[in-house]
């Protein structure tokens, strides 16, 4: 990932902290952080916040001279809506909401997320998952490409402490999707 885009995603780390609401990075550069290069039109920030909030920050960006696009959630959405930022140059840069009452979204995975998740560098604000959190919000996302990337993810740190995976996956009720996909890592290796 170009450096430009990661330091426009640390600019919006540090807004984001200011406004009280803590980031992690998710998806293709939380990837990379694990491993696992692969190639990407954006970056991905996850956030646990109420999804009417959403407005509101995306008019601070654009004061702040951002283009802003914001999705707003309705009552069956699993996410609690996103915020797309763009910046002349860089990828676009999308601030995932996984909270949304009534219908849910997952605020504990995300609470957990960034209760763990570490600086991208020293140092920085921009912070990003555990390898763990990171395949859990793959689990929760499902679909091919998801799948695809727990399989490498896994298969890029032999060193992962499987039961305690399964711990996590159990505790989110995510285990029964683990071992599925787990099934196809092994008949693929066999």
């Amino acid at each position: 990932m170009e450096g430009g885009a990661l330091a426009v995603a640390e600019k919006l780390a540090r807004f984001l902290a200011r406004s009280g609401v803590e980031s992690a990075l998710i998806g293709a550069v939380a990837l990379a952080a694990h491993r696992y290069p692969r190639s990407t039109e954006d970056i991905d920030l996850a956030v646990g916040m109420d999804p009417r909030r959403l407005e509101e920050l995306a008019q601070q960006l654009r004061n702040e001279g951002f283009s802003t696009e914001v999705s707003l959630p309705d009552d069956l959405d699993p996410l609690g809506g996103v915020l797309r930022v763009q910046a002349e140059g860089v990828e676009r840069i999308e601030i995932v909401n996984f909270c949304n009452p009534p219908a849910g979204g997952f605020p504990a995975l995300i609470e957990a997320a960034l209760r763990k998740a570490t600086p991208l560098r020293e140092g920085a604000t921009l912070r990003v998952v555990t390898l763990q959190h990171l395949i859990l919000f793959k689990l929760y996302a499902g679909g091919v490409k998801s799948k695809n990337d727990v399989l490498e993810l896994m298969s890029r740190n032999p060193e992962l402490d499987l039961n305690e995976l399964r711990a996590m996956c159990q505790q989110f009720r995510m285990d029964r999707r683990l071992e599925l996909w787990l099934r196809d890592l092994q008949s693929t290796n066999e």
